[in-house]
C-alpha cells in the first residue's frame, strides 16, 4: 500500500514541476509578444491559457484523491496540502501572463518607447529565473534555496521601479509615447505581481519541506527595506546604474 502512495505521490511532484515549467514559458511568450508587439503570438498565449486551467483542475482532482484513497500519515498531508496551495499561485502567475499578452492586443499608440521595452525583456528573465529557482528548491525539497527568493523579489521590485521611473522620463520628453506608456506601466505591474506569487510559492516549499509556517514576502517580512525601496533616495541612487544593474 505504501509503495502504491509513493509512487501516486511521485506522479503528483512530476505533474506540479510540468505545470511551473509551461507557466514559465507563459511568462516568455506573453512578453515576448508584447516586445516584439505580435499579436498572433499573444493570442495563442491566451487559446494555451485553458490547458493550464485544466492541468491545475487535473493536479487538484489527483492530490484531493490521493488524500481521500490512500490515507496519508501526517507528513504526506502537508506535502500534498503545499502542492494545492502552491499550484493555485502557479496558476495566478498564469493569468498574469495571459494579462499580459492581452495588453498586446489592446495596446495601441506610437512611437514605442524600445529602451523600456528591451528593459521589460530583462525584468521578464528575472522573474522566470525565480521561477525556475523556485520550482528546482521544490523538487529537491531546498528550504535554503527557496527562503533566498525573498532577497531575489526585492531586486525585481526595484527593477519595477527604475523601469516605472525611465517610462515617466519618456513621457516627458515625448507626450506623444503617452498612449503605449499606460500599457508598459501594466505590464511590469503585472510582473511585479509574478515576483510575488513566486515569493508565495517558496513559503509553501518551506513549508512542505519542514512544516514551518513563514512570511517571505519582503513588504511583510521587512517592510523597512521595502520602504526605504520605494523612497525617491533609492531611485536616485541607482539612475546612472539603469534598470536591472543594482539587483544583479
Amino acid at each position: 500500500m505504501r509503495e502504491l502512495f509513493d509512487d501516486e505521490l511521485k506522479k503528483l511532484h512530476g505533474r506540479f514541476v510540468e505545470m511551473g515549467l509551461n507557466i514559465s514559458e507563459q511568462i516568455y511568450y506573453s512578453t515576448k509578444a508584447f516586445i516584439d508587439h505580435d499579436k498572433k503570438l499573444a493570442a495563442e498565449v491566451i487559446e494555451a491559457d485553458n490547458n493550464t486551467n485544466g492541468e491545475e483542475m487535473k493536479l487538484e482532482k489527483q492530490a484531493l484523491n490521493l488524500i481521500a484513497l490512500q490515507q496519508p500519515v501526517a507528513t504526506d498531508f502537508r506535502i500534498i496540502i503545499s502542492i494545492l496551495k502552491a499550484s493555485s499561485d502557479l496558476e495566478r502567475i498564469g493569468d498574469h501572463a495571459v494579462s499580459i499578452a492581452r495588453e498586446t492586443i489592446r495596446m495601441k499608440g506610437t512611437p514605442r518607447i524600445s529602451g523600456v521595452e528591451k528593459e521589460i525583456g530583462k525584468m521578464t528573465d528575472e522573474v522566470r529565473d525565480m521561477l525556475e529557482k523556485a520550482l528546482d528548491a521544490y523538487s529537491k525539497s531546498d528550504e535554503k534555496s527557496a527562503r533566498a527568493l525573498s532577497e531575489q523579489d526585492v531586486g525585481v521590485d526595484k527593477e519595477y521601479l527604475l523601469i516605472r521611473d525611465e517610462i515617466t522620463k519618456a513621457v516627458e520628453a515625448n507626450s506623444e509615447t503617452m498612449p503605449a506608456s499606460s500599457s508598459y506601466l501594466m505590464v511590469i505591474r503585472l510582473l511585479e505581481r509574478i515576483g510575488d506569487h513566486i515569493v508565495n510559492l517558496a513559503e509553501w516549499i518551506v513549508y512542505s519541506a519542514s512544516g514551518k509556517i513563514v512570511e517571505l514576502n519582503p513588504g511583510k517580512a521587512n517592510p523597512e527595506l521595502v520602504n526605504k525601496l520605494y523612497s525617491e533616495e533609492v531611485i536616485e541612487e541607482d539612475k546612472d546604474k539603469g534598470p536591472n544593474k543594482g539587483s544583479k
